[in-house]
């Protein structure tokens, strides 16, 4: 970093070495915090979720969704579905396919393994659930698109949430009325297997877990955070945790490097860690507070313990979890709006010499902003 002969004159005095000082700091804070950003694309719509393809050869293909309210007499739910390819060598985020859907509320793809095809999953504001396989070229951005292969009205509430089991062959919903569905998906036909009333209001979140996937958990509007177990019909309920959550429980991620290890993120501000060892009384080890609802978090595909965490008001945040600690590596607030998506990039191309820095993808609400950018920080493993 040169500096102007001018600054160098001053040095001698003590005022001068200050200013100097000064400077100096302010220019490495300047080109350490632009460092980090990679790219970004303001959207149409107002951009709710981000979900980096986890499938080899598409780890560059970058999913974004969107939800519109357009209030009035008659309210309706529009949205979009777009796909960006991600160049962080030339700091590009281009958009190489988009459509109009209905509001979406939550897209995932589906798990790698095998010889499955990459298929996107899409929660939709009509009760609709959708999947879209992808095609076009591997590594590459032409002829890169999504083609709906089926479809499903699952109820006539809203879809908000939805997650693969491991095997790829069935989804779980979570409903504004309460409710989850269990959804199969075999030679690309979609049928409801059960569905039950698992809460009193929104259902914002629910999940499979990956290591016992007869076992599905549940957050809701209601502070209640619970888990089911399939094999009953309907299935029966193995905890109900009532009085730990303060307010609606937004967000629940099993650890796929610890079977023990469960987070739940609430709009009480706080990212609770769950000790799972005993499935009927889990333990609510520690916890943290982001300073914002905790609307989604992330573990990282191969860092155990290493979490990204979409605050809503208070932007986003790269925590670190060992043992009964948790803290915070970063913080992330150059979006002015709220903070509800955030995926890692998948795949270990970021990973050199037992360090990382690994690449980041989010979006905000109302300014409809999606950024990619990197920790500032390397992060040693």
């Amino acid at each position: 970093m040169p500096i102007p002969l001018e600054v160098v004159h001053i040095f001698h005095s003590r005022r001068g070495r200050e200013s100097l000082l000064f400077w100096l700091l302010v220019s490495y804070l300047g080109n350490h915090l632009a460092s980090m950003d990679i790219a970004h694309c303001y959207l149409k719509g107002n951009a709710d979720a981000v979900e980096f393809c986890p499938h080899d050869s598409y780890h560059n293909v970058l999913a974004v969704s969107t939800y519109t309210l357009q209030e009035g007499c008659q309210p309706s739910r529009h949205g979009s579905i777009s796909l960006f390819n991600v160049d962080v060598d030339m700091g590009h985020l281009d958009m190489v396919f988009s459509e109009e859907t209905s509001g979406i509320f939550d897209i995932k793809w589906n798990p790698p393994g095998g010889h499955v095809s990459p298929f996107l999953a899409q929660a939709d504001a009509d009760g609709y659930l959708r999947i879209k396989m992808l095609q076009g070229c591997c590594n590459g951005v032409e002829g890169v698109n999504l083609k709906e292969i089926t479809n499903e009205k699952i109820s006539n509430n809203m879809c908000l949430y939805l997650d693969w089991h491991p095997s790829a062959t069935s989804i779980t919903v979570g409903l504004s009325d309460g409710s989850v569905s269990i959804v199969s998906l075999l030679e690309s036909k979609l049928e409801i297997q059960v569905e039950w009333k698992a809460h009193d209001f929104e259902l914002w979140t629910t999940s499979f877990d990956i290591h016992q996937p007869n076992l599905v958990y549940t957050g809701s509007d209601d502070c209640k955070f619970s888990c089911w177990d399939l094999r009953d019909r309907p299935p029966n309920v193995v905890f109900q945790s009532s009085k730990v959550h303060k307010m609606g429980v937004c967000c629940i991620e099993k650890s796929p490097h610890d079977p023990n290890i469960l987070l739940t993120g609430s709009y009480d501000e706080l990212l609770r860690v769950w000790d799972l060892r005993s499935i009927s009384k889990p333990v609510n080890k520690t916890s943290i507070n982001l300073g914002g609802g905790v609307w989604r978090v992330k573990h990282h595909p191969f860092i155990p313990g290493l979490v990204l965490a979409a605050c809503m008001h208070n932007g986003f945040a790269v925590v670190a979890i060992k043992g009964d600690k948790a803290e915070v590596l970063e913080t992330y607030k150059k979006h002015d709006s709220l903070a509800y998506g955030a995926d890692w990039q998948k795949g270990d191309a970021n990973h050199i010499d037992g360090k990382t820095k690994p690449l980041v993808a989010t979006c905000s609400f109302y300014d409809k902003l999606v950024r990619v950018w990197r920790p500032g920080n390397d992060i040693v493993l």
